[in-house]
């Protein structure tokens, strides 16, 4: 099983009402919910775990985890608030203005985590839940405990609004960096996290120098590139979409690359090594397939397993 560990929100995404004004409508979010719902429709056994709220919108997380084929064993549930974020949208771009305080997922502690069961092979750690305390100091705690025996993926998908502490936060993304299999990150992240001038290449191999053996670089329509420690580089261009707007595409992404891997037998930490460059493109275009559905359509909805058959 592959384990999503962080944010499970509700997006407000402005909608038109019978008025001719916007009105906000809750569709469920956040970016390693995002994932988790996108490896559930796509066949690959997933869980969540998370805080989930006992209010009307942590039932409506749960029902879409559920729907989508997502195991929920390890959600932490918590009489507080859910975590709202609302979506303003130019010319499908989204900006957020989060309402997080005291939520049912930022109050998680380590403490509150639950034992993982032995069939996850995988966790998926990012977003938000990083940033925002006491949960990225569990979250955190959580990735370097199981880092040994499972393998980690990373995506910071980095909201620099949201960061109140740099220092803080750099220093807790270093000690994720350097225990995580798999980074991914967006070229504006990579410039985020190491901002000296170089170029993007030498910044991604900065990151395999920590210790990841895949590191992912999205660059939005100009494709992406990846990099494995021995030495492979590939690239793959964006597939090519009508886009309706942004919202989970490099979480969509995540989960089209984490599937492909789980999905040829090779989310294995020995595997992540010995990889050559046509799997890995052959991972990388999956991916990218799996992310232009989700741009086609409004909201971070994913598609499912059989929308991508021939």
């Amino acid at each position: 099983m592959i384990l999503c560990c962080g944010e499970a929100l509700i997006d407000m995404i402005p909608t038109p009402t019978a008025t001719g004004q916007n009105g906000f409508v809750p569709h469920t979010g956040g970016a390693i919910f995002n994932t988790a719902i996108a490896l559930g429709r796509l066949g690959v056994k997933a869980g969540m775990l998370t805080g989930l709220s006992q209010d009307m919108f942590g039932q409506q997380l749960l029902t879409a985890l559920q729907d989508s084929h997502v195991d929920t064993s390890h959600i932490i549930t918590a009489d507080r608030p859910s975590t709202l974020a609302f979506v303003k949208l130019v010319e499908g771009h989204a900006t957020y203005s989060f309402f997080d305080e005291n939520s049912a997922g930022r109050m998680i502690g380590l403490e509150d985590m639950p034992s993982l069961h032995n069939e996850v092979s995988t966790l998926f750690f990012g977003g938000i839940s990083l940033v925002c305390e006491p949960c990225a100091e569990a979250y955190t705690a959580l990735l370097v405990q199981e880092a040994d025996s499972r393998v980690i993926m990373v995506d910071p998908n980095i909201r620099e609004s949201f960061i109140i502490d740099k220092a803080r936060y750099r220093d807790r993304l270093d000690r994720v960096i350097r225990r995580a299999d798999i980074i991914k990150v967006s070229d504006e992240d990579l410039d985020w996290i190491a901002p000296a001038p170089s170029d993007l290449d030498a910044k991604a191999h900065a990151l395999l120098d920590k210790g990841a053996s895949m590191v992912i670089v999205t660059r939005g329509s100009k494709g992406a590139n990846g990099y494995l420690a021995n030495g492979i580089r590939v690239s793959v261009p964006a597939t090519k979409a009508v886009i309706v707007d942004t919202v989970g595409a490099g979480d969509t992404f995540n989960a089209g690359v984490l599937a492909k891997l789980s999905m040829l037998g090779l989310l294995k930490k020995p595997d992540l090594t010995t990889l050559d460059a046509a799997t890995f493109e052959t991972v990388l275009r999956y991916g990218a397939m799996v992310a232009a559905v989700t741009v086609s359509r409004a909201g971070a909805n994913p598609p499912w397993e059989a929308e991508l058959l021939p």
